[in-house]
């Protein structure tokens, strides 16, 4: 049996045509999953610690960098006006013991588990960040898919490969049981253009992990499809007539578009595909930049950006160990307790979900009133329409720049627009569609489910 699985970067789905009949796989109760994986990381005991010539290195490294500091902040104080703060020379020697016992613990974590051999008590979805945030440790994974495209040293691309594995796996295993078939073939959405690093040979290299994956899951055969094609076949099913239409599939990672001959009994033909590596949770991260940053010293304390970017970017695992890195203790208050809380295990997971919270609600409300009681207690950020005009213009004007580039390169105006895709949902990309093609139909396809119909149709063409 051949399934269609759209592997999404914020939520997951599969689905299989059964008796000539769309069948969604089912997760619970759901017909989706967030792309989320959790798992238990064995944790080397810190009594092992003990300080190797090179660690002492680290350790003098870190002492000069905290003496650095220190004078620099006394002579602002002193520029200031204020008295300067002091820290004994043994205080800042414990400091920096912390910080070198800190990073020895996480590089002896990353290595004891770098086979993963606690997957088999992996979570997904919304129980894999409920686990995350109620057992204070262990590993999240979100969005692994985003990660696909970037340059990987090869422990981390072994990693990355498993997480990939065990998701395909959980929906292989799902639909098996749910079909009562062994579920061995899959065609398999991609994106037209992966978040990449490294240009075209990272959306290969993304390819060859999502292969790796399969095989390693149990598929004996997959093939892979480009979302708005998928798209484009679940749209041609319902059109009487053949015409020429374009479709917009705007999802949590990326933005793709396709032009297509579609309908009429006739096979679907696409033409051309155009891609743009921005999605959903860049809205996310601009939200949190925008709205919730400034809580925590953003703009109004002299910290390099990267700091905050590194914050918000939960699906970038490189940039959140930078961010978990960082020595908070010199700053200002309250801004330095704001970041240190914000550095405590779940913290970044759940100022990520509130943000996403916060574009959910502004998409249908004038204002949004969000809680960060766990940073600060009654720490609360109010949010209106004018500031998540401001968060999403950024993709907003690389939205309708895609678009411009599209109309200007099409041989003839379509008869109609498919819209699709989770971030479709926002009322404001939807107007930017509309506004960029004013004179044509904008027809408003299942943003959930549009893409994995597609890709069941195409999954069901290969089994016959």
């Amino acid at each position: 049996m051949y399934l269609g699985i759209d592997f999404g970067t914020s939520y997951s789905a599969a689905a299989a045509i059964v008796g000539g009949e769309l069948q969604l796989v089912r997760f619970g109760d759901a017909e989706q999953f967030r792309t989320a994986v959790f798992f238990p990381e064995r944790v080397p005991d810190p009594a092992d610690f003990t300080l190797t010539p090179a660690l002492e290195a680290q350790l003098e490294a870190q002492l000069r960098l905290a003496r650095s500091q220190q004078r620099q902040l006394a002579d602002a104080a002193t520029a200031r006006g204020q008295q300067p703060p002091s820290r004994s020379d043994a205080e800042l020697r414990r400091d920096a013991l912390r910080v070198v016992r800190r990073q020895w613990l996480e590089d002896r974590t990353r290595t004891a588990s770098a086979p993963v051999a606690s997957f088999q008590h992996a979570l997904f979805g919304d129980e894999a960040v409920e686990g995350y945030l109620d057992s204070g440790g262990g590993n999240l994974i979100e969005s692994p898919k985003s990660m696909f495209g970037y340059r990987l040293d090869p422990q981390v691309r072994r990693v990355i490969v498993h997480i990939a594995t065990h998701i395909l796996e959980h929906i292989r295993l799902t639909a098996s049981h749910q079909f009562g078939v062994p579920v061995r073939g899959a065609v398999i959405g991609r994106p037209v253009e992966f978040r990449s690093s490294m240009g075209a040979q990272g959306s290969v290299q993304a390819i060859e992990i999502l292969r790796e994956a399969a095989a390693a899951a149990g598929f004996d055969h997959v093939t892979f499809l480009e979302e708005p094609a998928a798209a484009a076949m679940h749209y041609h099913r319902s059109l009487a007539s053949r015409q020429h239409a374009l479709i917009v599939d705007i999802g949590g990672g990326t933005t793709d578009v396709a032009h297509a001959q579609l309908g009429g009994g006739v096979a679907p033909h696409i033409a051309r595909s155009w891609g743009l590596p921005k999605g959903g949770t860049d809205l996310d991260v601009s939200i949190s930049l925008h709205s919730f940053m400034p809580q925590l010293g953003k703009e109004l304390i002299r910290l390099p950006a990267h700091h905050y970017v590194d914050a918000a970017s939960v699906h970038n695992l490189p940039r959140q160990r930078e961010f978990q890195q960082h020595d908070y203790r010199m700053l200002d208050e309250p801004w330095g307790s704001r970041l240190r809380a914000l550095q405590q295990p779940g913290a970044t997971t759940r100022l990520n979900q509130t943000a996403e919270r916060t574009k959910i609600s502004l998409s249908g409300a004038s204002r949004h009133r969000a809680e960060l009681d766990f940073i600060e207690r009654d720490l609360t950020v109010e949010a209106g329409s004018a500031d998540f005009e401001h968060a999403i213009g950024s993709f907003l004007g690389q939205l309708e720049r895609t678009l411009a580039k599209v109309r200007d390169e099409l041989p003839a105006l379509p008869a109609s627009v498919f819209l699709t895709g989770g971030t479709s949902r926002t009322p404001q990309v939807s107007a930017c569609v509309q506004a960029c093609f004013a004179e044509i139909p904008l027809v408003r396809g299942d943003p959930s489910l549009g893409v994995v119909s597609g890709l069941a149709v195409a999954a069901r063409g290969i089994a016959d």
